[in-house]
């Protein structure tokens, strides 16, 4: 059978609630944030993101945690063919803090929960056969059902001619050996459980743990005794995690020092949260494994990972991509708290986007109805009328969109809020407004709050737009003044996990050159902002698109795109400056609001049509610009090869 799959690990799945105050105790804790956890599905994240063909078989509820795992874990690109949606037994949940550099206090909720639900008939032998690798963990060895299915995937890969893997994970509540309140607790020794872990080392290949598991798995807490007791029943390569020590791994006999095994490069990091770094670090070595690296460098990926892991809040969310490893070594430590490392920051955000919005934005041909001021100043606006007509946008947008990716609309919260909240879970891109309409310099709409503290409210697929009137010859003082505010903005709706689209517009305030969106692109740049997208002016020549795309790629050459708005062009006028942006492959499509909106809206507002008749002619005008789009990026394509 083909191999498609580099591993599949089995095991448990939970939501981790993570508290967001640092320093706290558990029981202070105001706030959590939400991440997939569970030490195989971190795992299988995690080599993910270092470019393996990952998958999971684990068992969630049919419930929205459920649904959230089995949801991040295709964002993250992990097979979710082998995820059990168990509609007896619920998601489990796991509560986690971080109290100090040495405290991390976490309390399990998994009492009868959906992955320990798997039984040996929820093992395919063919889902299986296509994996290089099978990895297994300790929790799912300590009850006799799923201990039964691991098993089984273990011997059916063993048969195959597939490795084994083990990450001995060992929780001692988890093992019934501790009480729900020594979720923390890292080892309790237990004869029985060192009798159980034993019957099941002669099957992997690999087994790695900490001192601590090592202790677990071979009866004794003398780890080279430990170490040569696991080595009597098993074969398979030791790998023994050392903490700040590093990492050693034995391939033969166990010497009598442990600083005697094979080592690789280890990385000087501030210890800010170890929880969930073992599972980056066997996500690196992994890695390394199955690429047929050689040890050194296999602990290599390892070590990383890990004190990428050790460094941010979080387990899978902190692990890195393989392009930010890469990037990490290559330009080497600069300081030891990774998470506050602006340029590393940024390569770890622009590459792993996929797991916090997913969907496929290689293209965005976008229905822009966030417009306030202009809705407002048409005849029979009122507040009501205004949001019910923005509601009608969305029904247009959604009747063009029909389901298919690279769709998206912009969408404001003062008069569309129910559209907002109705579009949320629709498939379609969403860019929501914070400025205040013609504000220069910028000043933002006074519902986000003096120190922006909406944000926290906002859904996070939501991508927070901003329009700047600005010109790179404006005063100093306003040029300061502007970047201030886009910089503020910028700031918070990184620290919030929300994509930033930076809106430039300075036709309007001043004459334009080829030159004068590139140079205020570059002066955004130079203050730190970093816009994940951005919307700007219909260009009229090529060697404007040339030197704006060029100034955006030379200072991030991750940057989602460019979409071009409209301005409320005629649509012959759109057509023409299409087919000169959709040259450029940075563009990724538009933003159009008033072309397609514009006389609709006039005519629902005193009444001279329907509903039906407004929906109708917004969706006819919004599919007709999405053709021309399409056929101006197809032609561009023909004369490109």
């Amino acid at each position: 059978m083909t191999q498609t799959l580099d591993l599949i690990t089995i095991g448990r799945s939970s939501v981790d609630l993570y508290g967001a105050q640092v320093g706290g105790r558990l029981e202070d804790m105001g706030s959590f944030d939400k991440y997939i956890g569970g030490s195989p599905t971190n795992i299988a994240c995690g080599t993910a993101r270092l470019g393996l063909r990952s998958a999971v078989i684990t068992g969630v509820g049919d419930e929205h945690m459920g649904r959230f795992i089995t949801e991040q874990l295709a964002r993250e690109g992990v097979s979710t063919e082998g995820v059990k949606v168990d509609p007896e037994r619920l998601t489990a949940l796991v509560l986690l803090g971080i109290r100090d550099q040495e405290q991390f206090p976490l309390i399990f909720y998994r009492e009868n929960c959906a992955d320990m639900g798997l039984t040996e008939d929820d093992i395919d032998p063919d889902f299986i056969r296509r994996a290089r690798a099978v990895v297994a963990t300790g929790t799912h060895l300590s009850n006799p059902k799923v201990e039964a299915a691991t098993l089984k995937a273990l011997e059916i890969a063993r048969a195959a001619g597939a490795r084994c893997a083990l990450d001995i994970d060992y929780r001692p509540n988890l093992w019934g050996v501790a009480g729900h309140g020594a979720g923390e607790r890292r080892f309790v020794e237990s004869a029985a459980v060192t009798a159980k872990l034993q019957e099941s080392l002669p099957l992997f290949d690999l087994i790695v743990g900490t001192e601590e598991e090592f202790h677990i798995a071979g009866g004794s807490t003398d780890t080279v005794a430990a170490l040569r007791a696991v080595r009597a029943v098993s074969g398979a390569t030791l790998v023994c995690k050392r903490g700040a020590a590093g990492a050693v791994a034995f391939t033969g006999a166990i010497p009598d020092s442990l600083d005697e095994g094979e080592t690789g490069p280890g990385f000087p990091i501030e210890v800010f949260n170890v929880l969930g770094a073992g599972d980056g670090f066997m996500s690196g070595l992994l890695k390394g494994w199955l690429d047929g690296e050689d040890w050194p460098t296999a602990l290599k990926y390892a070590n990383a990972c890990g004190a990428f892991a050790v460094s941010r809040h979080g387990c899978t969310p902190a692990y890195p991509s393989w392009e930010e490893l890469q990037f990490f070594f290559d330009r080497g430590l600069q300081r030891p708290d990774l998470r506050n490392d602006a340029a590393l920051e940024q390569v770890h955000w622009a590459t792993t986007r996929s797991s916090r919005s997913g969907g496929d934005w290689s293209q965005v041909k976008t229905f822009a109805f966030d417009h306030r001021l202009q809705l407002e100043e048409m005849d029979g606006y009122t507040l009501e009328k205004g949001g019910r007509f923005k509601e009608l946008c969305l029904e247009a947008a959604l009747r063009v969109q029909a389901g298919r990716p690279g769709y998206g609309i912009l969408c404001d919260n003062r008069i569309g809020r129910a559209a907002l909240h109705r579009a949320s879970g629709s498939g379609l891109w969403i860019g929501r407004p914070t400025e205040l309409p013609g504000s220069r310099p910028i000043a933002f709409e006074p519902e986000l709050g003096a120190d922006l503290g909406q944000f926290r409210e906002w859904a996070r697929e939501n991508v927070v737009k901003l329009l700047v009137f600005c010109h790179p010859d404006d005063a100093a003082d306003t040029m300061a003044a502007q970047v201030g505010q886009v910089t503020r903005l910028f700031t918070a709706a990184r620290r919030n996990g929300l994509e930033f689209l930076l809106e430039l517009i300075p036709s309007k305030v001043g004459p334009v050159d080829d030159e004068t969106s590139a140079r205020l692109i570059q002066r955004f740049y130079d203050a730190g902002v970093f816009p994940d997208w951005w919307k700007l002016e219909p260009f009229r020549t090529e060697a404007a698109w040339a030197n704006a795309v060029a100034a955006i790629t030379r200072n991030d050459p991750r940057s989602r795109g460019i979409v071009v708005l409209g301005l409320d062009a005629p649509e012959e006028a759109l057509a023409e400056s299409f087919a000169l942006a959709a040259k450029q492959p940075l563009v990724k499509g538009f933003a159009v609001g008033r072309t397609i909106f514009g006389p609709a809206a006039r005519r629902w507002l005193s009444g001279e049509i329907t509903d039906a008749e407004a929906v109708a002619e917004m969706a006819e005008n919004y599919s007709r610009l999405c053709t021309i789009w399409d056929k101006a990026r197809a032609r561009a394509m023909e004369e490109a090869t």
